[in-house]
């Protein structure tokens, strides 16, 4: 069981804060610029801005290499970017990378050059072992030699919460207090601006919402709160889907009604609206290694109805409302309680509000450096 301090209590070495020294010195994976945004990368280049910011530009020796198919590059100012020419995926990682590397290195996406001893690996769940029937044979596969190898190979090893900690341990056959827990941060939302959207035009007239950020992921479990349209249309609550899919994940089941509202990809700023306006939030994940959306909803204010799987009691505490994640008598009787209590909405949204300081991507970056220094 985890409680609604968890936040404060940290495996792995104690964290100091770092005073960057001018020997500071390691090199970054930056795969994750070419591939689309989800919550890893959105970790990544979240951790990466902060550590920037961070950095004195002057003494810092911090490099930022990117694959060829990362097109944009980021504006930063203590980091340097270089491309490493060759190849792309998983090959440029394993073969490319690691004859660019002369530092340590800083992987933030669950993988990393196996060739290489000494570098960091953030990995942020173990879901091709627990819910294996998310993704594709081939994916499932790669991951399940990579992340072993990893380890073995005497990576250093974090993660994002200490529900997945606790999973990679057992899973890799490793200590728990070797694994360090770098939490997401929720300062990014304050980027977005819902007066920048235009769904209220493609929204108007509808009714009071459930917000769902849609995956093809079988362990997201969304054709569970889909197959509740009939229930909440009689309650006078439409179903608003966001979002796409990823080819890594195994098809799942559609549901259609009247009551759902199928957006597909949707902007940061359109993010900002729906947080700002929807009944609340459903998440009704089986298995998360953090689950970002519940913290963003946190942060905007939005009330979340979350499942009570994994990482979810960790993170939310007691800022939102806890269910099975097959319980469908429950979520209704929440979608109920929170379409006719205007009194248990504006309580959600201040445990929520509160709830979301806990997690920092500043906290996170500088946790990092301080790793980097003394591996």
């Amino acid at each position: 069981m985890y409680y609604a301090d968890a936040p404060h209590f940290t495996r792995g070495p104690p964290l100091r804060r770092p005073g960057v020294s001018p020997a500071l010195a390691f090199a970054i994976n930056g795969r994750f610029y070419a591939q689309p945004v989800t919550g890893v990368q959105r970790y990544a280049r979240e951790i990466v801005s902060v550590l920037d910011g961070l950095l004195d530009d002057r003494a810092a020796r911090v490099r930022l290499i990117l694959p060829p198919a990362a097109t944009t590059v980021p504006a930063l100012s203590a980091i340097r970017t270089c491309h490493a020419e060759g190849a792309s995926g998983h090959l440029w990682e394993q073969a490319i990378l690691p004859l660019r590397t002369d530092a340590p290195l800083l992987n933030l996406c669950n993988t990393g050059p196996v060739s290489l001893r000494r570098q960091i690996v953030c990995m942020h769940d173990t879901n091709v072992f627990d819910a294996p029937g998310s993704y594709s044979p081939t994916f499932r596969a790669l991951y399940r030699v990579l992340l072993p190898s990893l380890v073995k190979r005497g990576a250093m090893i974090t993660s994002v919460s200490h529900f997945s900690a606790g999973q990679l341990a057992q899973r890799l056959g490793i200590a728990p207090r070797a694994i360090t827990v770098m939490h997401n941060g929720h300062e990014h939302v304050y980027r977005w601006s819902a007066a920048r959207s235009d769904l209220p035009a493609r929204l108007d007239g509808i009714r009071p919402f459930v917000l769902l950020l849609g995956s093809r992921a079988r362990h997201k479990n969304a054709a569970f709160i889909l197959r509740q349209a009939a229930a909440l249309d009689a309650l006078g609550i439409d179903l608003v889907v966001a979002g796409g899919s990823a080819a890594i994940f195994s098809p799942t089941e559609s549901v259609r009604a009247s009551n759902i509202h199928g957006l597909g990809f949707v902007t940061d700023d359109d993010l900002a609206w729906l947080y700002a306006h929807a009944l609340c939030l459903a998440f009704p994940s089986r298995s998360e290694g953090f689950g970002l959306p519940v913290l963003e909803a946190m942060a905007l204010g939005c009330p979340v109805v979350a499942s009570d799987q994994s990482c979810l009691p960790e993170i939310c505490g007691a800022a939102a409302l806890l269910a099975g994640p097959d319980d469908a008598p429950t979520w209704q009787a929440h979608f109920r309680n929170l379409v006719t209590s205007p009194a248990l909405r504006a309580d959600l949204r201040g445990r929520g509000l509160e709830r979301a300081k806990a997690f920092s991507w500043h906290n996170a970056a500088q946790g990092y450096l301080a790793l980097l220094r003394d591996i």
